[in-house]
């Protein structure tokens, strides 16, 4: 993990910029803006993102080992197979707007509430999160994992492809809309036609 580096920028914005060794992510980044920036296997160990924005940014396999992110907003980005689970767990808030966030791993994390809106979470881990009131809003969960998952008031009315053991997880009042009833029953073996 990198040595603490408590640098503060503030009220920045990066366009286009490539991150990584010659050009480093260092400190506390407050109410900035990344915007269409390459973070693409970027060591972010131990920054922390404050009501920050990235927008079109490339982030995938970027190390997050106690990266904090508060009030976050990732727009069109692309977050391939990120472990959120090694992010800081404290003060912890994102949303995600149409992004790819396909092998993503969001184990055990507290994502109450949080906003998945367009967004391509294929193959993605929700093993043991605590997502009451989270909504999935057109959302593709294409062999998504939810196993021990607190799903209490969340919202997938307009989320598809997912599959859902409610056995497993915890659903209760859960919102649904009629045509992904079938990504709650698959478990059964039942024939939905």
């Amino acid at each position: 993990m990198k040595r603490e580096n408590t640098e503060l920028t503030e009220n920045k914005t990066f366009e286009k910029i490539a991150f990584g060794e010659e050009n480093p992510v260092n400190g506390v980044y407050e109410e900035c803006k990344f915007i269409h920036c390459n973070l693409n296997n970027t060591d972010l160990s131990g920054i922390t993102f404050r009501n920050c924005t990235l927008d079109g940014c490339d982030l995938s396999l970027a190390k997050l080992r106690e990266t904090s992110f508060q009030e976050v907003r990732f727009a069109n980005c692309k977050l391939l197979g990120l472990q959120f689970s090694d992010c800081r767990k404290l003060l912890l808030e994102f949303e995600f707007e149409k992004c790819m966030l396909k092998l993503s791993n969001f184990q055990r994390l507290n994502l109450k509430n949080t906003k998945f809106n367009d967004c391509n979470l294929q193959e993605a881990d929700f093993t043991g999160a605590d997502l009451t009131g989270a909504a999935f809003q057109n959302c593709d969960l294409l062999r998504t994992t939810f196993d021990h998952t607190i799903l209490e008031k969340a919202d997938f009315r307009t989320a598809y492809n997912f599959s859902i053991n409610p056995e497993t997880n915890r659903i209760r009042k859960a919102k649904f809309s009629l045509p992904g009833l079938p990504g709650l029953l698959d478990v059964y073996g039942i024939e939905i036609e």
